[in-house]
C-alpha cells in the first residue's frame, strides 16, 4: 500500500532511511529541512501487508529520488511520477531505480550513471605535512572558491553562484577547506546536502600547474575529519576511474552506483 507521508510519519520515515544514511543522504537532508508539511516536497510511502515500510518516494520540486532496500510496488512509485507532469528529474541507487523503469512512461534524455562512493572511519586519511597550510573557508572565501572551480578543466563548464556558496558557508549547511598559493586559492575540497547523519563532498580539486602534489587530498583530508569527528557518514559520486583511486587510497569504499537521469518536461497541450 503507498500513501503520503505526514508529519506522525517522521519518526518512522527516519528510522527507516536512517540506516543508511550515505545512501539517503538527499531524503535525510530534505526531511529535516522542510518536514511533511511544506508545498515544496511531497514524500510517499509504501507499506507491506504487515504494515511495515519498505519504500520511500520524495518530490522536491520537479525532482523524484527513490529508497527500497527490498521488494517495493515499483509500479506504484512510477505511477506517482507518471501522474506528474512538472517531472524533471529521477535520482537513487540504481538497482532501485531500475526496478522503476519498465513502469515509467517516458525514457530519460540524459540517464547519467556515477559511481557513489563512502567513508565511515578516518583511518586512512593523509596526514598534512608542517610546509602545508589547510584552512577552513569562511563566507568571505566565497568569490576565490568560485574563481578556482573555473579555472580547474573538468569543473569549468559547470554553473556556480557566489551568492549561493556564501549563503551555504554562512549557515553552515556546507563547509570548504582550502590551500592558497601566489596570491588565489589552488586547491580545495567542499561539502554540501550536510544533515545530522552524513553530508556529500563535492568540488575537489587543484587548478592545473599546482597539481600532482597531494594537495586536493589535504584538503579532502582535514574536511572529512572533522566531519567524521562530527559523526557524519561521508559519501561521494565520481565518473572518473583515476578520481576513483585517488578517494580509496583515503578510505572511500564504493557502495554502488547512483541514477541522475533528466527527463524533458511533459508538454500539455493547448487543448487539455
Amino acid at each position: 500500500m503507498i500513501r503520503q507521508l505526514l508529519e506522525a510519519d517522521r519518526q518512522e520515515t527516519m528510522a527507516f532511511v536512517g540506516v543508511q544514511p550515505a545512501e539517503n543522504l538527499f531524503i535525510i537532508g530534505d526531511i529535516e529541512a522542510y518536514g511533511f508539511d511544506d508545498p515544496i516536497q511531497t514524500l510517499w510511502g509504501d507499506f507491506g501487508d504487515d504494515g511495515v515500510m519498505r519504500g520511500v518516494l520524495l518530490k522536491y520540486t520537479d525532482n523524484y529520488i527513490v529508497w527500497a532496500p527490498g521488494d517495493f510496488d515499483a509500479a506504484g512509485f512510477a505511477g506517482i511520477i507518471n501522474a506528474d507532469p512538472s517531472f524533471r528529474f529521477l535520482s537513487g541507487i540504481e538497482p532501485i531505480v531500475r526496478r522503476m523503469e519498465p513502469y515509467l512512461n517516458r525514457k530519460p534524455d540524459n540517464p547519467r550513471v556515477l559511481h557513489y562512493a563512502k567513508c565511515e572511519t578516518g583511518t586512512e586519511l593523509p596526514a598534512i605535512p608542517q610546509e602545508i597550510t589547510v584552512r577552513k573557508a569562511v563566507p568571505d572565501d566565497a568569490a576565490a572558491l568560485i574563481d578556482q572551480m573555473y579555472a580547474i578543466p573538468e569543473f569549468a563548464a559547470g554553473e556556480y553562484s557566489v551568492a549561493h556558496k556564501r549563503r551555504t558557508l554562512e549557515e553552515g549547511t556546507a563547509r570548504a577547506y582550502l590551500i592558497e598559493g601566489d596570491g588565489r586559492i589552488i586547491s580545495s575540497a567542499s561539502s554540501t546536502a550536510e544533515n545530522s547523519l552524513s553530508a556529500m563532498i563535492v568540488g575537489v580539486g587543484t587548478i592545473p600547474g599546482y597539481q600532482q602534489q597531494g594537495l586536493a587530498s589535504y584538503c579532502m583530508s582535514e574536511l572529512c575529519r572533522e566531519l567524521l569527528e562530527e559523526g557524519k557518514m561521508l559519501c561521494l559520486f565520481y565518473d572518473n576511474p583515476a578520481a576513483g583511486r585517488i578517494y580509496k587510497r583515503i578510505g572511500f569504499r564504493d557502495i554502488g552506483k547512483w541514477c541522475m537521469w533528466t527527463y524533458e518536461r511533459e508538454r500539455v497541450s493547448a487543448e487539455s
